[in-house]
């Protein structure tokens, strides 16, 4: 969990892979993997995970780049 504050603090790169079976973030070895159920829709997938990191983590967090792209930059604000 030190190691995800770290990497939220100074930007974390994530890929997205959307319309999964369950909401959950997976880390493989140095990359964060984030599975959400909704699709990538209107923004229903960037609101999911920004929901996810808030009830899971209680931390709010913003997406900094990649709003369009599955490969997103997340910071803590």
């Amino acid at each position: 969990m030190d190691k995800l504050v770290t990497k939220l603090k100074t930007g974390l790169n994530i890929k997205v892979k959307a319309r999964s079976n369950e909401t959950k973030l997976v880390q493989e070895s140095n990359n964060f993997t984030m599975y959400v159920k909704s699709p990538p829709v209107d923004g229903k997938a960037n609101r999911e995970i920004i929901k996810f990191f808030s009830k899971k983590f209680k931390f709010q967090i913003k997406i900094i780049r990649g709003k369009t792209s599955s490969k997103k930059v997340l910071k803590l604000i």
